[in-house]
């Protein structure tokens, strides 16, 4: 079980208690390592240090509280969850004061647990923003998921090509951010960028919106009108849902992409095209091309590099570092001052499914802090279907005291110390960066 340099380090005087947790732990994902003393745990500190601890309060001799304060002279932000199986107001109080993350209570809840640990590692990851100067309707991408963050590495070196890209992934998963990103990055960079999302309109219609067609060619038309193959000349069309393209269409399509020409509908004159195509669907094309609903030909055309978005529910790592750049977002568009969100929020958003993905995250967190009249989201400022997911437990109820209880003995620190931080940090013992960081989580400013 035990490596060099572990993800984890487990302290707690109780043997079996270590080997059971670090076995659920491993079968998690997470490298662990165990010890049962104050000694023992201080060696391999300072010899193989971790990236999270989880400690026991009650142990022989020194007991957690204690070991901890040491462990605060070795690694200052080292993130360390505390354990405990007698909790009271006093023992969570002495573990805040020394920096604890978290006091959790035996029997242990293992899910949430999981979703601590998980939290506090990738805290410590760094985010790959994706940002494209100067132009502020550039996208922005934030992500640490692996499966996104190898599209973004991937994402440069295609841009510069004029190879026909198709992006895949449920709908509201970033496909139209990721087409952006490719405009951006490439040497069309300031051509047009021509949107048409084929799901929105009628067959009639989308053949004329895509081709153009000349004035009389069919009943309405009064005017001679560019389609946006013409109008992205010399840039990008970017052609969303194109597994809702009927097959006729499709056909012309191919023959446009062959051909770099189209004509308009009810014209003559063949008008050559430069422009390079993006293409993005939430359908399975293997499985429509296999019931005859989606031309092979044309998807060996539009899909010279394919990039797949995971939906949202697999990309837990970053609900809540996009809720947190939503709230930055919707706190300048309405001049909110919300800083962050309770951790029963937290653990909402963050169990909640999100079958609508980002665009549904996204909502969410702007009707949150459109009604928050505190600087920390609560439960009752999200919709309410998200409210009722969020019913709480009685832990839930006492992590919820925790916090508020950490609020008042940091609001208690200031207030003594004439609201200076690092004296503040000083009384109470903790680690000036530990302090910032806890007053950030408790919107405290």
């Amino acid at each position: 079980m035990a490596e060099k340099h572990p993800t984890i380090l487990i302290i707690d005087d109780e043997l079996k208690m270590c080997r059971s947790l670090g076995e659920i732990l491993l079968q998690k994902g997470f490298t662990n390592s165990f010890c049962t003393t104050s000694e023992e745990a201080l060696e391999r500190l300072r010899s193989a240090p971790p990236k999270l601890l989880i400690l026991d309060i009650r142990m022989p001799g020194k007991n957690g509280i204690d070991l901890l304060r040491e462990v605060r002279a070795i690694s200052p932000q080292l993130p360390t969850i505390m354990i405990t199986g007698y909790p009271s107001i006093e023992v969570t109080v002495q573990a805040m004061r020394f920096g604890a993350s978290n006091l959790f209570v035996k029997p242990l809840d293992i899910e949430k647990l999981v979703w601590e640990i998980t939290r506090l590692l990738d805290e410590q990851k760094p985010a790959v923003v994706d940002t494209v100067k100067p132009s502020d309707q550039q996208p922005i991408i934030i992500s640490r998921n692996p499966e996104v963050l190898e599209v973004l590495a991937s994402l440069e070196k295609v841009a510069k090509t004029d190879a026909p890209v198709l992006i895949t992934g449920e709908s509201g998963s970033g496909k139209e951010l990721i087409a952006q990103a490719l405009q951006a990055h490439s040497k069309r960079c300031k051509a047009p960028f021509i949107k048409v999302n084929c799901a929105a309109l009628a067959e009639n219609l989308l053949e004329s919106e895509l081709f153009g067609h000349e004035k009389g060619a069919f009943t309405g038309a009064i005017a001679q009108h560019k389609g946006k193959f013409e109008l992205a000349q010399g840039g990008t069309l970017f052609l969303d849902e194109i597994g809702d393209m009927s097959l006729a269409t499709q056909a012309k399509i191919l023959r446009l992409l062959q051909d770099n020409e189209l004509t308009r509908l009810g014209g003559e004159k063949t008008i050559k095209t430069d422009i390079r195509l993006i293409t993005a669907t939430n359908k399975d094309i293997a499985r429509m091309i296999a019931q005859g609903e989606f031309r092979e030909d044309l998807y060996y055309r539009i899909a010279v590099v394919t990039f797949t978005l995971p939906p949202l529910r697999e990309r837990k790592e970053d609900v809540l570092l996009l809720a947190e750049y939503f709230i930055k977002q919707f706190n300048l568009r309405y001049a909110k001052n919300v800083h962050g969100m309770m951790r029963t929020v937290q653990d909402i958003l963050y169990h909640h499914n999100w079958p609508g993905n980002i665009r549904e995250l996204k909502n969410c967190i702007e009707r949150a802090v459109i009604f928050c009249e505190t600087e920390l989201l609560t439960p009752t400022d999200l919709p309410r279907q998200y409210q009722c997911a969020g019913a709480g437990s009685l832990r839930d109820c006492y992590e919820q005291a925790q916090a508020s209880l950490d609020r008042d003995v940091i609001l208690d620190a200031l207030r003594k110390n004439e609201g200076i931080k690092q004296k503040a940090a000083e009384s109470l013992r903790m680690h000036r960066k530990t302090l910032y960081n806890k007053m950030k989580k408790l919107g405290i400013t």
